[in-house]
């Protein structure tokens, strides 16, 4: 049945049918870049001053306890101290001193004129909301992810992509104009959890509407756009230093792709499968008349289609909402079935971890612009830039080295990189911004290769499970970087990078313990993983992944 499909699309070819869903695609790639990285500029740590009221009683004091800053016309200004939550109130009358919290401050706007951080007034006790801010959207996606593929293979792809990028859109312009801070993590919230629901299953679209020798090369070229994306958002927010005004630019395009979903189509296989066969017949029909191919005459067509039906059983026009419910249910009970045999069972947790922290090094580089550089704009672009070649090399690597060791390497090398920012004196600037942006382009080497490593490593019968599950993990990291930076960042500015650091390490060990998959056959079942997968016949397998909100960006 594959095979017959993969073969009409092989006649229809690729042309201008391809050319809108990859126009859309692209789109879907790039445009959660944005918002992913949407602390760094909207909500970032912006130097503040204590502005406490005027009392005409105050006494000059010269002695300024540590942290607590007085800004009074009549007082002295400690400007040594970044933490200003406090200030001091004498009273003339009897000298006694009494500290009192701040309400309101002045922001440094040279580099940002505004920003949620000083809309909001997102300081001392109320710092980590601005981490929240970030934290909040990979939140949204780590509870949206297990629904989008769940929706996909209910209500079609096209069907799931349009709704979920519309919403997703229309929340983001929405954004820009609310004034509450609560509504506005809402909607973050909300994106985060919809990101997967046009990135993901617009890959699969894709996948499943292109020529099957163009399928291996999809994985990596699906990264592109959000390394471009993460380059134009540094660009951008160079020209725009308004945090509403910004947000609206990366967001009212995205109304233009809206006429494209009109002429893109639902998936063929997708439609086939489902028992759809006129649709699917006419689809393939406008595939073949655009790309200017032929196709086989309708009866044939139609048992082709017929064919592909009644092979995928567990699609069907039966599937019905408590179909759905329990599938979803089923979903949750086999999950243990990747912890009771001990060779799956050190591949899942292995990978967890891997997971895991490849996400928070990844996401906690490309937000830490205002840490470690002068020029946040400036190590956005850097930062992106280094993703392309990260993609670009990573199919002839894997073919000639393997998995394993590339992914041990690039996480060594993340981790060197990372530890020695460290001890380099903070007047080093392009120093640590070059070991930063060394150790960008280590960890999104890793994160590219460990998209063919993974798929690889979990056998058929639990792929599915063992991936979704391993990019769920990989969530949680993004969710915890942003405070690593806000919270450990603010007390031990060096500590950020001894962190990342030292679990790029903890990942190149825990890689150790992962067999290598170069030239074995993917093993079909748990039985084929703990027992004889030496006995397979060696070849080369490529299954393109896609895995995420951002194309490294996972999940």
């Amino acid at each position: 049945m594959i095979s017959q499909l993969d073969d009409i699309l092989t006649d229809i070819g690729t042309g201008w049918w391809d050319v809108l869903h990859y126009i859309v695609v692209y789109f879907c790639l790039s445009l959660p870049a944005y918002h992913a990285f949407g602390g760094a500029f909207l909500a970032p740590n912006v130097d503040y001053t204590c502005d406490p009221p005027d009392y005409d009683n105050i006494k000059i004091n010269g002695t300024i306890l540590e942290y607590k800053t007085i800004s009074t016309p009549q007082l002295y200004i400690n400007e040594s101290y970044r933490d200003e939550c406090s200030y001091l109130v004498e009273n003339a009358e009897n000298g006694t001193i009494e500290e009192m919290d701040c309400t309101n401050w002045s922001f440094d706007n040279s580099t940002f004129s505004t920003t949620i951080t000083s809309e909001f007034q997102l300081t001392c006790g109320k710092a980590y909301l601005r981490a929240s801010y970030q934290s909040i959207y990979m939140t949204g996606m780590f509870v949206g992810a297990p629904f989008s593929g769940l929706f996909a293979d209910r209500f079609g792809r096209k069907t799931v992509l349009t709704c979920g990028l519309i919403t997703y859109i229309l929340l983001a312009n929405l954004s820009c104009l609310v004034t509450n801070y609560s509504a506005i993590l809402f909607c973050r919230f909300i994106q985060g959890s919809l990101a997967f629901f046009f990135t993901n299953i617009s890959y699969i679209l894709v996948i499943e509407i292109s020529e099957p020798r163009f399928r291996p090369h999809l994985g990596i070229i699906s990264m592109m756009p959000w390394a471009i994306a993460t380059m134009i958002w540094g660009g951008l927010a160079y020209l725009i230093r308004d945090w509403r005004w910004l947000q609206f630019a990366v967001s009212i395009h995205g109304v233009f792709v809206f006429p494209f979903l009109w002429f893109i189509d639902e998936s063929p296989r997708w439609l086939a499968v489902t028992g759809r066969h006129d649709r699917a017949m006419a689809v393939l029909k406008r595939a073949a008349r655009l790309n200017k191919a032929r196709l086989p005459d309708d009866e044939e067509l139609m048992s082709i289609l017929q064919n592909s039906h009644n092979k995928v059983a567990s699609f069907g026009n039966k599937f019905t909402k408590r179909d759905l419910v329990a599938n979803m249910k089923e979903k949750i009970d086999s999950f243990t079935i990747l912890f009771k045999t001990p060779k799956l069972r050190r591949i899942t947790l292995g990978l967890y971890v891997i997971y895991l922290i490849v996400n928070m090094v990844y996401y906690g580089l490309s937000l830490s612009g205002g840490t470690l550089s002068e020029n946040p704009f400036v190590f956005m672009v850097l930062s992106g830039l280094m993703e392309i070649p990260a993609y670009s090399v990573t199919v002839p690597i894997v073919s000639r080295f393997g998995r394993k060791l590339p992914t041990w390497v690039s996480f060594l090398l993340s981790g060197i990189a990372l530890l020695a920012i460290a001890p380099t004196p903070t007047n080093y600037v392009w120093t640590i911004v070059s070991l930063a942006m060394f150790g960008k382009l280590a960890i999104s080497t890793a994160y590219s290769i460990l998209m063919f490593y993974s798929t690889e490593l979990f056998p058929t019968e639990v792929r599915s499970r063992g991936l979704g599950t391993s990019f769920m993990m990989s969530r949680i990291g993004s969710i915890v970087s942003p405070f690593i930076i806000e919270i450990l960042g603010s007390a031990y500015p060096w500590a950020p990078s001894v962190v990342y650091g030292g679990t790029a390490f903890l990942a190149c060990l825990v890689t150790i313990f992962l067999p290598d998959t170069l030239g074995k056959a993917l093993p079909d079942t748990i039985e084929q993983l703990e027992g004889a997968s030496e006995q397979f016949e060696s070849r080369k397998t490529w299954i393109p992944v896609q895995t995420s909100e951002r194309s490294p960006p996972l999940d």
